[in-house]
C-alpha cells in the first residue's frame, strides 16, 4: 500500500541517512529484513554516542562522586554536565534538574513530599488520559484525607475535557497532574492553558512529560509549570528519570532522605547513588540532539537554540509521518484509530497512534507483525484509566504504533501493507 501523500517537506528529510547511521540498533534484521522499531513510546533506541559515553565513563571515570581523587573528581563533572545539559533542554536552570531511576519513582518521591502538607478537605486533580505514574502518586494521598478528582476524555477524539477541569477547580485544589501528551494516543494537551487554570486558584502543576519529550521543544519557563517529569530512555538515551521543579519548591518542601545526605537543591532530592554512568549517557543523548539541531540550523549560538532547531524540525517530520500513517490506516477495512484523525488537528497530537481492527485480539495482531520484524506495543502501556474509559481494557486493550524521527515513510508503507495483509 503505497501512499502519495502528504508530501514529506520537513526538512529533517534530507538528514534521515545521516540519522539513521547514529542509531546502531537500527541494523538488525528479523527474517532477512530490516527490523521496523515503531515501539518509541515505550522506549526509543539508542543513539550511538550515547553507547560512547557509558563506555568512556566506565573505562576513564568510574568512581563515586566527592572524592579527593582524580576518576572522583571526572566523575564530579559527569554529573555536572548532565545537568546543564538537562536544563539547556527544559530551559531551566541546573539547580531546578534533578536525577532519579524514572519518572515514576521521582513522581512518588515528589507527592510524599507535597502530601506531608496536605490533609482533608485538599483536593488533587488527575485526568483520564494519563499514564498511571502520574495518577497512582496521587491517588495515593487519598490516605492522607484528599479528594482525587478525575478530569473527562472526550471520547470521540481522546482528547481533555477542558470544561470539566474548569469546573472541578477551586480553592480547595492544592495540585493538578497532567500528561502533556497521551502515551497511548498520542493527544498534546494545552499545558500553557491547564496552568493559567490551575495557578488561578492556586494550585500546583505536575507536568508529565515522558511521552512527548521526544517529540517536540520543551521550555518549562514559559509553561510556568511547578513540577515537570521525563525519562530520557524515551528521548534516545538510557533508563534515567528527570525532575525540574522551580528552585522555590525545591527548597521549600521536604524530601524523604537519608541524613548524611545534601541539604542542598537540587541533591536533597537525589535519593542515594546516582547511576553515574546513565547520567554519561544522558550528555551523549543531548550531544546527539543538539548535533542534529547544528545540521538543521548552522546558525545556532548555544546548545538551547541547536535542541530548538532539532526539535522544531522534528515535530513538523513526525506530522508528517503520521499523516501518512493515518491516511493508510483509513483505507483499512474494521479499522478503529483511537484520538485525532482530523489532518487539521495534527498539531495537538504526537505520532502515536492506538488501534483496534474488528475480529483481531491486539496480541495477535503484534505478535503477527513481529514476526514479520515490526515492533509495536498491545495492551493500555500503563494509561489504565483511558484504556478502562474506551471500554477496551477487558478485550486485549489496543495496538499502539509509535513513530519517532529515526523512522521512515518507507517503513510506514511496510506496516500499512501488512496490517491490511492482517484485516483481510
Amino acid at each position: 500500500m503505497s501512499i502519495a501523500s502528504p508530501t514529506l517537506t520537513s526538512p529533517l528529510s534530507a538528514h534521515l541517512p545521516w540519522i539513521r547511521e547514529q542509531f546502531p540498533s537500527l541494523a538488525l534484521q528479523v527474517g532477512g529484513r530490516p527490523a521496523v522499531y515503531f515501539d518509541g513510546p515505550g522506549g526509543t533506541q539508542v543513539a550511538g554516542r550515547v553507547i560512547e559515553a557509558m563506555t568512556d565513563y566506565f573505562l576513564r571515570s568510574n568512581a563515586n562522586t566527592h572524592g579527593a581523587f582524580e576518576t572522583s573528581h571526572r566523575t564530579d563533572v559527569v554529573v555536572t554536565a548532565a545537568r546543564a545539559a538537562v536544563a539547556d533542554l527544559l530551559g531551566c536552570q541546573q539547580n531546578e534538574v534533578a536525577f532519579g531511576p524514572n519518572m515514576t519513582t521521582l513522581t512518588f518521591a515528589i507527592s510524599r513530599s507535597i502530601g506531608r502538607d496536605l490533609g482533608p478537605g485538599d483536593e488533587i486533580i488527575v485526568t483520564g488520559l494519563d499514564h498511571d505514574a502520574n495518577v497512582a502518586p496521587w491517588r495515593a494521598l487519598a490516605e492522607r484525607g484528599c479528594t482525587i478528582r478525575q478530569v473527562k476524555v472526550n471520547l470521540t477524539d481522546c482528547t481533555l475535557d477542558l470544561s470539566d477541569l474548569e469546573a472541578q477547580l477551586s480553592p480547595k485544589t492544592k495540585l493538578v497532574a497532567v500528561g502533556y501528551a497521551s502515551n497511548s494516543v498520542g493527544t498534546i494537551n494545552p499545558i500553557a492553558r491547564i496552568v493559567s487554570l490551575a495557578h488561578a486558584v492556586g494550585a500546583l502543576v505536575f507536568v508529565d512529560a515522558v511521552h512527548y519529550a521526544p517529540h517536540g521543544p520543551i521550555d518549562v519557563k514559559a509553561l510556568d509549570c511547578d513540577f515537570l517529569a521525563c525519562s530520557v530512555y524515551k528521548f534516545f538515551g538510557p533508563h534515567i528519570g528527570v525532575l525540574y521543579g522551580k528552585h522555590e519548591h525545591l527548597a521549600r518542601l521536604q524530601p524523604y532522605k537519608v541524613r548524611p545526605s545534601s541539604d542542598d537543591v537540587p541533591d536533597r532530592w537525589e535519593t542515594g547513588t546516582h547511576n553515574i554512568e546513565g547520567l554519561a549517557g544522558v550528555s551523549g543523548a543531548i550531544t546527539y540532539l543538539a548535533d542534529l539541531g547544528e545540521r538543521l540550523n548552522p546558525q545556532a549560538q548555544t546548545r538551547r537554540q541547536a535542541l530548538q532547531a532539532a526539535f522544531h524540525a522534528i515535530k513538523q517530520y513526525e506530522r508528517e509521518l503520521g499523516e501518512r500513517l493515518i491516511a493508510g490506516l483509513k483505507q483499512i477495512r474494521g479499522m478503529k484509530i483511537y484520538g485525532i484523525t482530523d489532518p487539521a488537528h495534527f498539531s495537538d497530537r504526537t505520532p502515536t497512534i492506538s488501534i483496534r481492527i474488528d475480529g483481531h485480539e491486539p496480541r495477535a495482531i503484534a505478535e503477527a507483525l513481529g514476526d514479520r520484524g515490526i515492533f509495536v506495543w498491545d495492551g493500555n502501556y500503563y494509561a489504565l484509566n483511558l484504556s478502562e474509559t474506551l471500554g477496551v481494557e477487558d478485550k486485549g486493550g489496543m495496538v499502539r504504533i509509535g513513530l519517532v524521527h529515526y523512522n521512515t515513510p518507507e517503513e510506514v508503507d511496510r506496516l500499512l501493507d501488512e496490517l491490511k495483509r492482517i484485516a483481510g
